[in-house]
């Protein structure tokens, strides 16, 4: 019965979520051995396992030498099944609100605030040629996630403005899907049929989607002085590395309410933990929160 609810879980994120096979696998792999294990200590169903059977098996992993990675996956993962049953009502409570994630050994990313990230997305002058450019650059970066090698990467036929989406070359060369916001759509569309063709030059790949001012392919080095150039101008003082709406991108979907495994799709994480470690910086930021605003907080 515990194996049939385990199978029901993965049916709805694959119709549901539709996530993708390999995710589906990772969810299936790592409950199916958190229920093997605690069936070993005599829970027969649901609604007896608890807290301390999640502790037991995280611990038990811990000793098998697996790494903290692996665990914060495996929570993820169990996290997310105890909220389907309890959406299900095939239990009253979910014991694992009382459990702690793992701890990561990663230095956390730096995350710029919402208010700083619309102060950089309106920073170029977009009736310049190149204010288009950027702008463009800017907004699909936040709007998408990607990396900056791989907006870099991009070709025009990448590029699908009727569906509102990119399809992105990833690490392993795996491919993915990922939607645009409508701003996104409106900025590309300008660059595509108005500014594009005003930086091609004869010696340019012709099917890059961004150009330098040589009127070759962008660089990463390019790209690089251009965000830091527009976050001077804007007197944003968070350290900004080229990276920085990529990790502000994840910070902000998770922060609110986005689904862990969906962010991790988007990002072009192999594993789980990759993306874990955004809730950590949304975590610390309630707690400046907390100590800013509290009267009795630092007492």
């Amino acid at each position: 019965m515990m194996t049939n609810d385990l199978h029901s879980f993965i049916q709805f994120l694959s119709v549901e979520r539709g996530l993708s096979r390999n995710t589906l696998e990772s969810y299936e792999r790592d409950l199916q051995q958190f229920v093997d294990y605690i069936q070993l200590q005599g829970i027969t169903t649901w609604k007896d396992s608890g807290k301390t059977h999640i502790i037991g098996y995280l611990s038990q992993l811990k000793l098998l030498g697996r790494a903290s990675a692996t665990l914060s996956r495996n929570m993820v993962s169990i996290r997310a099944f105890y909220q389907y049953l309890v959406k299900e009502r095939l239990m009253d409570l979910d014991p694992s609100i009382y459990v702690e994630a793992p701890k990561l050994e990663k230095k956390l990313p730096k995350v710029l605030s919402i208010g700083e990230v619309e102060k950089l997305l309106d920073a170029p002058q977009s009736e310049l040629v190149s204010g288009a450019r950027d702008k463009a650059m800017l907004e699909l970066l936040y709007a998408t996630g990607i990396r900056v090698s791989e907006l870099i990467s991009l070709n025009v036929a990448d590029v699908n403005l009727q569906m509102g989406f990119i399809r992105c070359i990833g690490k392993a060369d795996k491919e993915r899907n990922i939607p645009l916001s409508s701003i996104a759509i409106r900025c590309l569309t300008t660059y595509i049929h108005n500014d594009r063709k005003k930086l091609l030059k004869k010696v340019a790949d012709e099917e890059a989607l961004f150009f330098g001012h040589l009127g070759t392919r962008m660089t990463r080095q390019g790209f690089w002085k251009i965000l830091k150039s527009y976050a001077s101008r804007m007197n944003i003082t968070n350290d900004i590395t080229p990276h920085a709406l990529r990790h502000s991108f994840a910070a902000h979907l998770i922060e609110n309410g986005a689904d862990l495994r969906s962010v991790q799709e988007m990002l072009g994480h192999s594993d789980i933990s990759s993306t874990q470690m955004y809730v950590q910086v949304t975590k610390l930021k309630m707690k400046d929160v907390y100590n800013r605003a509290h009267p009795r907080a630092n007492l």
